[in-house]
């Protein structure tokens, strides 16, 4: 059994396609089909039920996935200490972020991190809170930055200020001239959602319950995996929303969306890390950048001067 075939299988059984998988590792899909068969034949025991032209894991692959998880995990551990020795001059660091905050709030402190230690690669992936903790808890996220709370006792939670939410409607809506919206018109309008699991659902079910509110009191006529989907929803008029102020602060400014103002909280983000693994010297340093939720200015290359003839 070697590391690589560890990587294939889990890359297969976290899609449950062989070709997505190898498209996703860069490597060919009979590579990929070859290493399962391998495991397979070696161990005697079936990973993986063919279903049609799905897989999906059988009982000693769903029991199995989790040890190779495990044993990736330590080998990246091991990657990042051998790095570390190298003072930071290689690495990957991967990143597990939900919409908000990969799309809004991260990227200029990516930006920073990127021009002061350059052959370090930053390795993004979206996804909602319950995604980005469950891939922290996994390894397959050296850090996790999410909205939401979790309850996880194998990660560590640092809070930090994140953003607050706003609700808003579009031009046309009814409740757009209206300067401030009292409890009742949250019940008398439609609304369009984040999905279950996402952080910005999380804090207004958070903020309707302080409210003696739930979400059974309002007209839910849509939930979307996506900002950007909500927003296009509440711009063609479908109803209202509550979002981050940094996702629709430029469509504020344009007039393309409209806030009515009624007091929700602001919320804090929080950085996810696996308590029993090794922290690099990559992770410290973006962990102290992003520490005081301000991002620091991207210092731009001033253009050389040509010399006088």
């Amino acid at each position: 059994m070697t590391l690589e075939q560890l990587r294939i299988f889990v890359a297969v059984a976290e899609r449950q396609h062989v070709t997505q998988a190898a498209q996703e590792i860069n490597i060919t899909q009979s590579a990929a089909s070859s290493a399962i068969a391998a495991l397979e034949e070696r161990y005697a025991v079936k990973l993986f039920d063919r279903v049609g032209r799905r897989i999906e894991l059988t009982d000693a692959g769903r029991i199995f996935v989790t040890e190779a998880r495990g044993v990736l995990a330590r080998a990246a551990t091991a990657e990042k200490a051998l790095q570390d020795l190298a003072g930071m001059k290689r690495g990957t660091l991967s990143i597990f972020a939900s919409q908000t905050i990969i799309n809004y709030w991260l990227p200029p402190f990516l930006a920073t991190f990127h021009q002061r230690y350059p052959d370090i690669k930053l390795k993004l992936s979206a996804g909602n809170t319950q995604q980005v903790a469950a891939a922290t808890h996994d390894g397959a996220a050296d850090i996790g930055f999410i909205e939401g709370a979790i309850d996880d006792a194998h990660l560590s939670v640092r809070s930090i200020e994140g953003d607050r939410l706003v609700i808003v409607v579009g031009p046309a809506h009814a409740l757009a001239a209206k300067p401030k919206l009292e409890c009742s018109d949250l019940m008398s309008i439609k609304w369009v959602l984040r999905e279950q699991g996402s952080g910005t659902r999380t804090e207004f079910e958070r903020a309707l319950k302080a409210l003696s509110l739930t979400l059974d009191d309002l007209d839910v006529a849509l939930e979307l995996p996506s900002n950007e989907a909500v927003c296009a929803a509440v711009e063609a008029g479908v109803g209202a929303t509550a979002i981050s102020n940094l996702v629709v602060q430029s469509a504020l400014l344009s007039g393309r969306l409209v806030s009515p103002d009624f007091p929700l909280p602001r919320r804090s983000f929080h950085i996810l890390r696996h308590k029993q693994r090794y922290v690099s010297q990559a992770e410290l340093a973006l962990l102290e950048l992003v520490g005081t939720g301000t991002p620091p200015p991207v210092k731009h290359r001033e253009k050389e001067t040509p010399p006088a003839n």
